[in-house]
């Protein structure tokens, strides 16, 4: 059973994705080159600046163009959508055929219609999930930049193009980094995704309850409130993955911002400048411009850059670069949401409470007495902000 039409959702993709910027052909083949140049060089950055650990051997990032960005994140979809699909199969006889026919087109059109939207928009990303290599074997992972967004951001921005597209590879690779060098975090977050999908209710009441609170949300991002798709359409059962899945990636997102600014100054000089019209941008655009991105919540993904980014930074400050990568141990030291808001409840819980001062030895005691011992990680902690 398809409950997507995948290639209607490519073919209605590429269809409304506006064109890129109009560059020469040697322009482009130059952005082509430095983009996967600097995605190498970005990589060891990230590597000594992190202290994470990767036995996976580094490879260029892929180049994209708009409708090739859309062609892949169908592929990425279809996978992390393929337990819900093969459990509705087994459901096929409870559903009409002219149903799930009808239904599985009107979803790819809608579905091609939002990567049109995000296509002109995205700059780069980290594919966690794509269909297995020829042999079968799992990938693991793919590290995507879309050249004509990444160009026509660094234009309208007026910034340096070699130091923009560096700031950005090294967002990027921080992505590659922690999934190559977390061995259980990519599983992690495909269980919490599978079971987020597993956790829908496929009867027809629920499903038009479902619907109607979608309406509710489109009216509502219209009107300027904060009513998105993802809180609309979710069920109680589902909210408790959820909560696990935006922690997660708000810790992720936020690692990639705060890495991506604590090196820059050393090897992007021009980084608070691009840092502050990239800042200006991500809250500027037309009205639908902004009531479309609340609607699919991309600007709740804006705001997990920033509150994961100020975790980030508070825990290395407090406890140094050594003590926030204890957060990659295990998914039980990841933080809650509500660790990403408070850090200190994540630093007394995982990393301990500081030792108590030393008593006071007795008068007649001639050993002086021992320096604190705390849970700092010795002379780095709090310098590897940068």
């Amino acid at each position: 059973m398809q409950v997507i039409d995948w290639d209607l959702a490519v073919a209605t993709g590429t269809r409304l994705v506006r064109p890129g910027p109009q560059v020469s052909r040697e322009e482009a083949r130059r952005a082509v080159t430095e983009l996967r140049r600097l995605s190498r060089v970005a990589e060891g950055h990230v590597r000594e600046f992190t202290r994470i650990d990767t036995e996976t051997a580094p490879q260029p990032a892929t180049i994209v163009d708009r409708p090739g960005w859309i062609k892949a994140n169908v592929e990425g979809f279809r996978v992390v959508l393929e337990p819900l699909t093969e459990r509705m199969a087994t459901r096929k006889d409870q559903t009409p055929a002219i149903v799930s026919a009808v239904g599985s087109r009107i979803t790819g059109v809608e579905v091609g219609a939002v990567l049109a939207f995000l296509a002109s928009r995205v700059l780069g990303q980290y594919e966690l999930f794509l269909p297995p290599d020829p042999s079968g074997r799992e990938a693991v992972g793919r590290l995507t930049l879309v050249a004509p967004n990444i160009v026509h951001a660094e234009r309208e921005l007026n910034v340096d193009p070699h130091d923009f597209r560096l700031w950005v590879c090294l967002h990027e690779e921080t992505h590659r980094v922690q999934f190559t060098g977390v061995p259980w975090l990519r599983e992690y977050v495909r269980s919490q995704m599978t079971e987020f999908l597993l956790a829908s209710d496929m009867d027809l009441s629920t499903l038009l309850d479902r619907l109607r609170s979608a309406a509710d949300a489109v009216a509502d991002a219209v009107r300027g409130g904060e009513g998105n798709l993802i809180d609309a359409i979710q069920t109680p059962e589902q909210k408790e993955f959820l909560d696990r899945l935006t922690a997660v990636m708000t810790l992720v997102e936020g690692h990639g911002d705060y890495v991506m600014d604590a090196v820059g100054p050393s090897v992007v000089p021009s980084v608070a400048e691009i840092r502050a019209k990239f800042h200006h941008r991500r809250e500027g655009g037309s009205r639908l411009d902004r009531t479309v991105r609340r609607l699919l919540g991309v600007d709740l993904k804006m705001k997990q850059y920033a509150e994961g980014s100020t975790f980030v930074r508070t825990v290395v400050e407090r406890v140094g670069m050594d003590g926030f990568n204890k957060v990659w141990t295990s998914p039980e030291t990841l933080p809650t949401q509500e660790e990403i808001s408070g850090p200190e409840r994540w630093i007394a819980r995982v990393i301990g409470a500081p030792a108590l001062p030393e008593a006071e030895a007795p008068p007649e005691a001639d050993t002086p007495a021992l320096p604190e011992t705390g849970g700092t990680a010795g002379p780095e902690a709090g310098g590897a902000a940068g």
